[in-house]
């Protein structure tokens, strides 16, 4: 039987979970076998998967998992060494040449595991069957306005944490802003699920928002309009061939931004399309000060719906369902399309 063990994330500030328990109870029905670790973080309470009829496991247990069981998690897990012997969901960050992703692979290969990474999750087209787009660029644009804010009041942004809803972030901003003209944003990559988020987020609050896309940006560049708003969102994935919007130079070149907000979020990559900054921020330091004379702000924060667990982690969790509930043909369609990637690269 086709056995899926949701583990506990181990990850500071991480509370989602890629599955809910209206999920599992799908999964049950559909004849597959779910265990659900116990979790001190979880933002969604264990008892929903006990109603449903999950097995329950202790928190962190999943090393000792049986070995055919198919362990299902979001972020990293933790950097000990390990050979990995078991087949792995989650998001690898392994495939564009990222220290970090090496050191992984080179763990699948010692432990004989599989990585089916979330992010290659990819329907025939090759478009990804789910995403957390929408929120990643919805909490990254409120991150980059408490950046902006802060720097209003001669201040770096202030540690950031867990919202209980976008409502309750939304009124945060309001807050925050309500002495201040709203400053102006450029979102590019503003037709996709990310740059979505982020003008959404932009426009409930007054702010000015300039949207790009694929046709704004097809020329390569050099894009001097992004030095003449005050914030820059980037929610475009680096990929080969993405253009450099944001050049070392503008460190000293005329400019009146003050605040990238770098959602996308891959500054490890040699592909990233900002060249100011080379290391993501935290959670206890959002902004990292890459210039004082006019001051300028990185905030690169690489998990960023995590600012809004339940609604990041319910909406994720229906779009990836589908595809888990294929679980039981692993060799084939999305499942064999992220295996043969892993294989690629591994």
């Amino acid at each position: 039987m086709t056995h899926l063990w949701v583990r506990a994330e181990q990850r500071e500030n991480e509370e989602r979970v890629g599955i809910t328990p209206e999920g599992t109870k799908a999964l049950l029905n559909a004849g597959i076998r779910v265990t659900v670790e116990k979790s001190s973080v979880r933002a969604i309470p264990l008892q929903g998967y006990i109603d449903a009829g999950c097995e329950i496991a202790e928190e962190n247990a999943w090393p000792e998992a049986p070995e055919d069981a198919i362990i299902f998690g979001l972020k990293e897990l933790p950097e000990d060494g390990t050979p990995l012997k078991h087949r792995h969901i989650m998001f690898g960050h392994a495939y564009k040449g990222q220290p970090s992703g090496r050191i992984l692979l080179d763990r699948f290969k010692a432990g004989g595991g599989t990585l089916y990474d979330l992010e290659y999750l990819v329907d025939p087209s090759g478009r990804r069957v789910a995403a957390f787009g929408y929120w990643a660029g919805f909490a990254g644009a409120a991150v980059s306005l408490k950046c902006w804010t802060a720097q209003q009041k001669g201040d770096m942004c202030a540690p950031v944490g867990v919202f209980a809803s976008k409502h309750a972030l939304l009124a945060a901003l309001e807050t925050d802003l309500a002495t201040y003209t709203p400053p102006s944003a450029i979102v590019i990559g503003a037709l996709g699920r990310v740059g979505t988020g982020a003008s959404d987020l932009c426009e409930a609050l007054g702010v000015k928002v300039t949207k790009w896309d694929m046709a704004e940006t097809a020329s390569g560049g050099p894009f001097p309009e992004i030095l003449e708003h005050d914030i820059f969102l980037n929610c475009i994935l680096a990929r080969p061939g993405t253009p450099v919007f944001v050049p070392k130079s503008a460190l000293t070149d005329p400019r009146k931004l003050s605040v990238i907000g770098d959602i996308a979020c891959d500054p490890d990559s040699d592909f990233s399309p900002i060249k100011v900054y080379d290391r993501t921020t935290t959670w206890e330091d959002p902004a990292l000060r890459v210039a004082t004379d006019p001051v300028l702000d990185v905030t690169a924060i690489d998990n960023l719906p995590s600012m809004l667990p339940v609604e990041s982690s319910e909406d994720y969790a229906e779009q990836l369902l589908p595809s888990l509930l294929e679980l039981k043909s692993l060799d084939q369609g999305v499942w064999g399309r992220a295996r043969d990637t892993f294989e690629e690269h591994i």
